[in-house]
C-alpha cells in the first residue's frame, strides 16, 4: 500500500510514525506548504517525492491512497479531488467545516466506490475500544457522558507550539470528536443544544462553549469545551452507566474510583492514531467499508450545522 500524506505538521507526523509500523506500507510522498517541510519530513521518513502541491502526489502511478492532515477548509475539496484521481483517501477530523461540503464528499465517494475514510480517532482509542466492546456485549449502556476538551491556545498555534496557517474551531473540530463517539456509544442524537462564550478579538471564534446531547436511547452527554483552560490540557471522558463507571484520556481507562484498567490487549497497539490508520488500509486491502467511514460519520456533521444554527 503506497501512501501520500498531505500535511507535514505536528498530526502529520502522528500518521506517519504509525504508518511505519505498518506491515507493507510505504510512504511515497509528502505535501507540505512550506517546500523545505517537506523535503525535510520526506527525507525522516524515507519518502522518495515532495512538493507543495497536493495534485503532484495525485499524479503519480505509485501512490494507492492519501492520508489528508492540511487545514480544515481544504478537506473536503482536496478529498474530492483524491478520489476523482482514484486515490482511496483518509480524511483527518474534522471532515468540513459545513454540512453541504460534508455531504458533497459523501455524495463523491458513492459515485466512485474509492475508500473515503474520517479521522474520528476516538472510536479508535483502546480505552473507548474498550468500553464499546461492553456496549456490544451488553455488558454496559451509557446513561451519562460528561466530557470536558480543554486547551490554552490565545494566538493561533498548532500541537507542536507552531504558528498555523489557518484557525482551529471548537464546534466544528473538537466537539466533532465527542459528538460522534456520543452517537457511537449510544445511538443516533435526538436533540442537541449550544451556548458559547464570548469570541477572541483576533481569531473571531468563541473560546468557550457547551453543548448538550440526548440519544434516541435517552442517553445523555454534557461537553464543555475551552482554549482559556491554563492546565491540565487535553479531553476527559466520564462514562456513567448502568453497570459501572468509566473515565477515558485518549488511550489510557481507568474505573470511577480511578484504579487502572489493562486496554493492552484491547487491539494491536495502544496508539489510537495507528489504529485508525491500520483500518485504512485494512479497509482499502480488503475492499470493506471502514469503521469511520465518510458514510457513519455524516451524521455527526448534521449535528454540528444543527448547533451552528442556534449558535449564528
Amino acid at each position: 500500500m503506497r501512501i501520500a500524506l498531505a500535511g507535514a505538521g505536528a498530526f502529520g507526523e502522528k500518521h506517519l510514525d504509525g504508518l511505519k509500523k505498518i506491515d507493507g506500507v510505504e510512504i511515497v510522498s509528502i505535501i507540505s506548504r512550506r517546500p523545505e517541510q517537506a523535503a525535510a519530513v520526506a527525507k525522516k521518513y524515507g519518502a522518495k517525492h515532495s512538493s507543495t502541491e497536493l495534485a503532484d502526489a495525485l499524479n503519480r502511478d505509485d501512490v494507492d491512497a492519501v492520508i489528508l492532515c492540511t487545514p480544515t477548509q481544504m478537506h473536503a475539496a482536496q478529498a474530492i479531488a483524491c478520489m476523482d484521481a482514484g486515490k482511496h483517501v483518509e480524511v483527518e477530523i474534522p471532515l468540513a467545516d459545513s454540512l453541504a461540503d460534508s455531504q458533497a464528499v459523501l455524495d463523491k465517494q458513492q459515485e466512485i466506490g474509492l475508500t473515503c475514510m474520517v479521522g474520528h480517532t476516538r472510536r479508535f482509542n483502546p480505552s473507548h475500544q474498550y468500553v464499546h466492546n461492553k456496549i456490544v456485549a451488553g455488558e454496559f449502556n451509557v446513561q451519562q457522558m460528561d466530557v470536558q476538551t480543554y486547551f490554552f491556545r490565545r494566538k493561533n498555534m498548532n500541537a507542536k507550539g507552531e504558528p498555523r496557517s489557518w484557525t482551529d474551531h471548537l464546534l466544528w473540530h473538537h466537539a466533532a470528536h465527542t459528538v460522534d463517539l456520543f452517537s457511537y456509544q449510544a445511538g443516533p442524537i435526538v436533540r442537541a443544544n449550544a451556548i458559547e462564550g464570548p469570541h477572541h478579538p483576533e481569531l473571531d471564534i468563541a473560546m468557550d462553549m457547551s453543548i448538550q446531547l440526548k440519544a434516541a436511547s435517552g442517553a445523555i452527554c454534557t461537553l464543555s469545551l475551552s482554549f482559556n483552560n491554563d492546565g491540565p490540557l487535553g479531553t476527559f471522558f466520564r462514562y456513567i452507566g448502568d453497570t459501572a463507571t468509566y473515565i477515558a484520556r485518549y488511550d489510557d481507562l481507568v474505573n470511577g474510583r480511578e484504579e487502572p484498567i489493562d486496554v493492552s490487549n484491547v487491539d494491536a497497539s495502544m496508539n489510537g492514531i495507528e489504529l485508525q490508520d491500520r483500518e485504512f488500509i485494512a479497509a482499502i486491502r480488503e475492499s470493506r467499508e471502514p469503521n469511520s467511514s465518510v458514510q457513519q460519520v455524516l451524521d455527526c456533521y448534521r449535528v454540528l450545522h444543527d448547533l451552528e444554527q442556534q449558535l449564528s
